[in-house]
């Protein structure tokens, strides 16, 4: 169970760039100064690169960002 768990937090988001779930949420609290999540967005994407090939990740990305920060 704690495997799958663990799966599912570090799951694929961004095939283009190789960048999972855990990588945007590293991102994300490692610079705490983000205030919106579309400028959260771009931090992210400058770091890990996401977004940056296909764009077809977006949609996924800022619902993850949303989601790590509201928690």
């Amino acid at each position: 169970m704690e495997e799958q768990m663990a799966s599912a937090v570090n799951k694929k988001i961004c095939n283009c760039k190789n960048v999972t779930y855990n990588d945007v949420a590293k991102a994300l609290h490692d610079n705490k100064n983000f205030v919106q999540v579309e400028e959260a967005f771009k931090e992210v994407q400058n770091i890990t690169g996401c977004s940056t090939g296909c764009g077809g990740c977006h949609d996924e990305i800022m619902k993850t960002i949303s989601e790590i920060m509201a928690t």
